[in-house]
């Protein structure tokens, strides 16, 4: 694999602060992480390589050794080693290492296609192994649900099938159009023991009803005849709860609006409480008259006047 620069993977120029270094990092681990971008794999392999780079830049130690030896800063004491037993040993070998301090250099090859570069994969024998294994969430789902406003009314159970594994809700009555839930650890697996991700709902309501919600409150608009609406007398309309028989007082006028508390939505997720439910009255005049109709509201207009 290519040699990286740890300076050029961060940003930052070979002299930068140990303060520069910091705020390098941690700009570029916000926009890379795997959790802003789950489905990203190269947002994951740069995550990867910035943490790499500021594991070593970070320690002066390990900085020392890579802006003195570059790609083979992690053989520093063997390199040394061995010119001080080149000096030693003009006529034999380094035991392992022969020529290859010579001249053209050590070159360290490994083979592995792995996300890290080679010469941090033997940082202190293994290193690399050990950062293979850190725990990363797993993705979120999301999904949407579509209800009924009559389904939404009552607390009810369902079952939804993600990524081919069924699960069972509870879906509390009161819910609204766009509301969204979490279902904690339903999401995809974490990766090397990390913590599954989440599944968000949300909730898509279509009205099937004559009915208008606003929050908790319904409301309806309801047809009475003239001769209720002047005299009084009953009428039975439909709710979500069921049929309902109301008084309409004598001489109602069109547009009234009667409220009946208690009768509206109910409240999430608290358990017994709803919102009222409005009716607004509306006078239907009467069409295709007989000449006898039209004669008694003759009559009954010489009389109003």
């Amino acid at each position: 694999m290519d040699f990286v620069d740890y300076y050029k993977t961060l940003g930052i120029a070979k002299n930068a602060s140990a303060e520069d270094i910091k705020k390098a990092y941690r700009k570029l681990a916000r926009k890379y992480h795997p959790d802003v971008n789950p489905n990203d794999k190269e947002a994951h392999k740069k995550f990867q390589q910035i943490n790499e780079a500021n594991e070593v830049l970070s320690d002066p130690e390990k900085r020392k050794k890579y802006d003195q030896y570059g790609e083979n800063w992690k053989h520093a004491e063997q390199y040394e080693q061995a010119r001080q037993q080149q000096g030693q040993q003009r006529a034999g070998g380094f035991g392992g290492f022969g020529e290859g301090f010579g001249g053209q250099g050590y070159t360290y090859s490994s083979g592995d296609e792995g996300d890290f570069s080679d010469f941090f994969e033997s940082l202190f024998g293994g290193a690399r192994g050990r950062r293979s294994q850190a725990k990363y969430r797993g993705q979120d789902y999301n999904a949407e649900l579509q209800l009924s406003l009559t389904d939404a009314y009552t607390t009810h159970k369902q079952t939804l099938t993600i990524n081919g594994k069924n699960i069972r809700i509870t879906i509390p009555a009161g819910v609204e159009n766009g509301q969204q839930i979490k279902l904690k650890g339903y999401g995809s697996p974490g990766a090397n023991g990390g913590p599954n991700g989440d599944l968000f709902i949300t909730f898509v309501i279509k009205n099937d009803t004559t009915l208008k919600r606003e929050g908790n409150n319904l409301y309806k608009n309801e047809d009475i005849d003239l001769y209720t609406a002047l005299l009084g007398g009953e009428k039975t309309i439909d709710t979500l709860s069921g049929k309902i028989k109301l008084k309409v007082t004598p001489e109602t006028q069109n547009g009234t609006r009667i409220r009946l508390k208690g009768k509206g939505f109910p409240v999430y997720k608290k358990e017994g409480q709803f919102g009222d439910l409005y009716i607004t009255w509306n006078v239907k005049l009467p069409t295709n008259l007989t000449a006898r109709q039209k004669e008694l509201f003759t009559e009954l207009s010489k009389l109003s006047s």
